[in-house]
């Protein structure tokens, strides 16, 4: 270890998270990670990580709560990034000019909770792109190159699992996101143990945002829905730990344990 003592952050922040996953970090895990040969591969996939993020509420925005003229907007927010990401166009500063969404979002008016999600997912894109852009100058700083790389199998495997109809499927990936978010604050609370100095500090600055988008997800999945949901949280909670939890031969950073 190298980093950060654990109480210089507030360690309250983690309580939610911890009681709602079913298992923490596996210490393989966070030994691989340790090692200076995956720093690389670590910052890339959190890179892209960040990317689908935004791309995940963007798509439930569009999908559920703006109008027309307003998703517009939301692609055209969106496209700098997809397009430095996908097409490896533009740069860090085009990047950090296009954080910023210029125009508001206006919700359906034959939705009942759209202005409650598009304050929630607005929000949460604008930290998502703020936070690649942070990434990728630590990136840059670092001499590390951005590739494009293959996802890993846990997020593909969580929203595989969700329902094909309506609502039940918006409550799906609502659940996904919240438990998505919830394992990334977990995460960096536990690499900022294991990396140095100038990256646990980053870490840790990420956790309160991570922590509420986790809340947010989960309170609009038992918002939205007009049953109890307690049974689907836990089916997700425990496909998330057995990703988590079981060996993985593909590290990234939501794989599970490494077994090389």
């Amino acid at each position: 270890m190298k980093a950060i003592h654990p109480m210089q952050f507030d360690a309250q922040i983690l309580d939610p998270i911890q009681q709602f996953l079913h298992c923490q970090t596996p210490s393989e895990w966070l030994n691989e990670a340790a090692k200076p040969e995956r720093l690389a591969i670590l910052l890339q996939d959190h890179l892209v990580c960040e990317l689908k993020a935004a791309q995940t509420a963007m798509y439930l925005l569009r999908r559920y709560a703006c109008n027309d003229e307003s998703s517009k907007h939301l692609l055209q927010w969106l496209k700098p990034f997809e397009d430095f990401a996908y097409r490896f166009e533009g740069s860090l500063d085009d990047l950090k000019s296009a954080e910023k969404l210029s125009k508001s979002i206006i919700g359906r008016s034959d939705f009942e909770h759209s202005d409650l999600i598009i304050s929630k997912m607005v929000l949460l894109i604008r930290e998502e792109l703020h936070h690649f852009c942070q990434v990728l100058e630590i990136m840059h700083d670092r001499a590390i190159p951005y590739q494009n790389i293959s996802a890993s199998r846990y997020a593909r495997t969580l929203i595989q699992n969700c329902k094909t109809h309506e609502p039940q499927i918006f409550i799906d990936k609502l659940l996904c996101g919240a438990y998505i978010e919830a394992r990334s604050c977990e995460r960096f609370a536990a690499l900022a143990h294991f990396v140095d100095q100038e990256l646990a500090e980053f870490y840790v600055s990420l956790l309160r945002s991570e922590a509420r988008h986790f809340s947010d997800y989960l309170e609009l999945a038992q918002t939205i829905a007009k049953t109890d949901i307690s049974a689907r949280v836990r089916f997700f909670g425990q496909l998330e730990s057995s990703l988590i939890s079981e060996p993985d031969t593909d590290f990234k950073f939501h794989s599970g344990k490494f077994a090389g």
